[in-house]
């Protein structure tokens, strides 16, 4: 049984193109049933190809912020190209799930702790057990990448450009 977690039907799909169309990525929807283009682990994961962002209404939302995280903070040589597989380096990959926590606040209903507790119930993992003992104690170092490519200020508010 798949963990519960909120979908981007729950959610609706406004507020999510809402906030990617800040940085120039389109949302697109697939229809239920249909294979997600773009999905790097399939099933009803969110699909990235070029700068599109692609779900369907059971694709979790931290699936969708995580994907386009991706895209904002990749560099614009591999964002170009980009085809299912957004790769990166380690601490890039801090720095998406920094940051899909962050855009949180900007998705009405959805709050960082929602965010932090559907990480926990998918199966991401981190060192001190927890998104949000990760986020809270052990993530500086995605927080000062961030902030190093321009991505969020020092008031962690989001710059709306992505990484060049």
């Amino acid at each position: 049984m798949e963990a519960a977690v909120l979908t981007c039907a729950q959610l609706g799909l406004d507020p999510l193109r809402a906030l990617f169309s800040r940085y120039g990525i389109t949302l697109e929807q697939v229809p239920d049933g249909e294979p997600i283009p773009g999905s790097f682990f399939g099933e009803r994961e969110a699909g990235l190809i070029g700068r599109c962002l692609w779900v369907r209404g059971d694709t979790p939302v931290h699936s969708a912020l995580h994907e386009g995280c991706h895209l904002i903070c990749m560099d614009e040589e591999r964002r170009r190209v980009l085809h299912t597989d957004a790769g990166g380096e380690y601490e890039e990959e801090n720095g998406v799930l920094y940051l899909q926590i962050l855009l949180t606040d900007l998705l009405p209903g959805f709050s960082r702790a929602d965010m932090q507790n559907d990480m926990d119930r998918w199966g991401y993992t981190f060192r001190l057990g927890s998104a949000r003992a990760w986020f809270e104690q052990d993530a500086d170092d995605a927080r000062a990448w961030l902030l190093q490519h321009g991505l969020i200020t020092a008031a962690e508010t989001p710059t709306w450009r992505l990484r060049a």
